[in-house]
């Protein structure tokens, strides 16, 4: 595999690479991970089966939208390929650090700022990518409350309904998903749309964020999962409001913006994450006829 892959990132920079130096690197559970160099140069590659290459390709297409703004720092791809039974993507290497609380500070603003950016007048994205490894269904809607409660709830539901997880009769938990959307039409922003603590860190050129699954939604969306499994510190908050203020009924919608990924989580893994699904469900009354 590793002599594939070398011989591609040969082709793509055409020079010669021979990889010298080859190691692990945390990134997730979904794929595995490595830091690979010749002793000059260093890539970062992600690897995982070969059936799984429309993850790695719809990633590349996030990292491409989300570097087009000035105010979001991503990694920059080089190339998406395959060999015998694996897919890979190569991405230039950053070392991180974790964040403090000035560089967290400067992120809330610099996201901030860069939700503004955009002119996209639609909610949705070019194509369907991936949360996880689950799909994303991206279709462009012209109202919100119609694309998060179809695409992101019902869709979620539908998938965990499949696998024979249920938490209540899906109209009902569209219908009151609606309801609690009606009067809320934001403006679009490119959301880097898995934006936790863990796929931001710190680099040699400020905030660095990675394993985006973007799409053009609510930027409440990105503060919401902020929020989820063990949030940012508070000065990241802070930058963001300095520059952009938080909305009335932010906290409603947080609550239903985090089922999204409690639901993915469900869909993923299953367990502990289907009583925080219910929870919340609860929580907004999802299942009140």
């Amino acid at each position: 595999m590793w002599q594939a892959i070398a011989k591609q990132i040969s082709d793509v920079t055409g020079r010669p690479f021979i990889i010298s130096e080859r190691e692990t690197v945390n990134g997730g559970e979904i794929n595995d991970c490595y830091m690979i160099s010749d002793g000059t140069q260093r890539y970062f590659v992600k690897v995982n089966e070969r059936a799984e290459l429309p993850i790695f390709e719809t990633e590349v297409e996030s990292l491409t939208q989300l570097d087009q703004s000035d105010h979001m720092f991503v990694p920059s791809p080089l190339h998406v390929g395959t060999t015998k039974e694996h897919s890979f993507l190569v991405l230039n290497f950053l070392p991180t650090k974790p964040m403090d609380q000035q560089t967290s500070y400067e992120l809330g603003v610099s996201l901030a700022n860069h939700h503004s950016w955009g002119d996209q007048l639609e909610y949705g994205f070019d194509c369907d990518n991936y949360l996880g490894n689950v799909l994303q269904v991206n279709t462009w809607h012209r109202r919100w409350d119609c694309f998060f409660a179809e695409q992101r709830i019902g869709w979620q539901l539908q998938l965990l309904r499949e696998k024979g997880m249920d938490l209540g009769d899906i109209e009902t938990l569209v219908k009151n998903t609606k309801r609690i959307l009606h009067n809320h039409q934001p403006k679009p922003a490119l959301l880097h749309g898995d934006f936790w603590h863990g796929n931001i860190a710190l680099s040699v050129k400020g905030p660095v964020s990675y394993d985006p699954a973007s799409y053009w939604g609510d930027p409440e969306c990105d503060l919401a999962m902020a929020e989820l499994f063990g949030g940012f510190q508070d000065s990241f908050f802070e930058g963001y409001e300095s520059v952009s203020p938080i909305l009335e009924g932010f906290e409603t919608r947080q609550h239903l913006y985090s089922l999204y990924h409690v639901l993915n989580h469900c869909t993923m893994f299953g367990g502990e994450y289907m009583f925080h699904a219910q929870q919340l469900i609860d929580k907004l009354n999802l299942n009140q006829k």
